[in-house]
């Protein structure tokens, strides 16, 4: 008799209760990515810098258009609930305070990426695509550039275009230097 070994996969009900009964703890750094949990890589100075740089940029330029949000929950799905670096929300008087924003929110997604980057395009990107998200940026420390990944079409993003220092990405008809995301002067 054969038999099929099932994943039992959790919602993200189930995992907020993980957290309020202590199972997950406070200080964890975890995602729940298509029912199951994953933890994230530690920060690293340069990451949080971009991070915090970049959110303070947003802020100045987008002022009272979109909510900045840095490193929250967004509500994707009954079994996706991911944290991403930056997340630039359509604008709500309540800041999202009666619930997690849902895919319908989202105008972009930022992810700095050095040891996760993997991670970011072969699991996160589809993952955006799939739920709608019209613009994810992959901000690759290590190799100094920006992938925007962008029209979303039958749940993949069927354009992608890399930026290097020097040149300009827009977002929400702004213009941010590829150079100021790096904070290279």
């Amino acid at each position: 008799m054969k038999m099929e070994v099932l994943k039992r996969l959790i919602s993200v009900d189930e995992y907020h209760k993980m957290a309020e009964i202590g199972i997950l703890k406070p200080d964890d750094r975890l995602e729940l990515i298509n029912g199951e949990i994953f933890e994230m890589t530690p920060i690293g100075s340069k990451h949080a810098a971009i991070v915090d740089h970049l959110a303070m940029k947003m802020n100045q330029l987008l002022s009272g258009q979109v909510i900045v949000r840095i490193q929250n929950p967004l509500r994707l799905s009954v079994t996706n609930e991911p944290e991403p670096d930056i997340s630039i929300l359509t604008y709500r008087s309540d800041f999202y305070a009666s619930a997690h924003p849902v895919p319908a929110d989202v105008l972009a997604i930022i992810e700095v990426s050095n040891a996760s980057i993997k991670f970011d395009k072969e699991v996160k990107a589809p993952l955006y695509a799939v739920h709608g998200i019209p613009e994810y940026w992959i901000i690759d420390l290590e190799n100094n550039r920006v992938e925007v990944f962008s029209n979303v079409k039958e749940g993949t993003y069927s354009k992608t275009k890399v930026y290097l220092p020097g040149e300009e990405i827009s977002l929400i008809d702004k213009k941010f230097a590829v150079n100021d995301v790096f904070i290279l002067g």
